[in-house]
């Protein structure tokens, strides 16, 4: 299993209940369901800097609609943290 930092996410413009579309590790923009699909099958774990630390990346679910997502540590929805971001494209 290898770590790595979440640098940037795509927005989602087109789906109001789906965020983020993609997110960019290591300068390559992956698709939001593989980086859900590694975290919960424990082939990689995934990171953010906030004020200078390592915050991981977690996948929780929304009871009411039980669609996965991705959040921080002890936030929960919306992931205000991934949402702050770099947006790219």
């Amino acid at each position: 299993m290898r770590d790595y930092q979440i640098t940037a996410i795509r927005p989602d413009p087109h789906d109001t209940d789906r965020l983020i579309d993609g997110l960019q590790i290591e300068g390559t923009i992956w698709p939001i369901d593989k980086v859900i699909g590694w975290i919960r099958s424990g082939t990689h774990r995934f990171w953010i800097k906030v004020d200078e630390k390592r915050v991981p990346v977690i996948v929780a679910r929304r009871w009411m609609a039980g669609r996965h997502f991705l959040t921080t540590e002890h936030e929960g929805f919306p992931p205000h943290r991934l949402l702050a971001l770099r947006h790219v494209r």
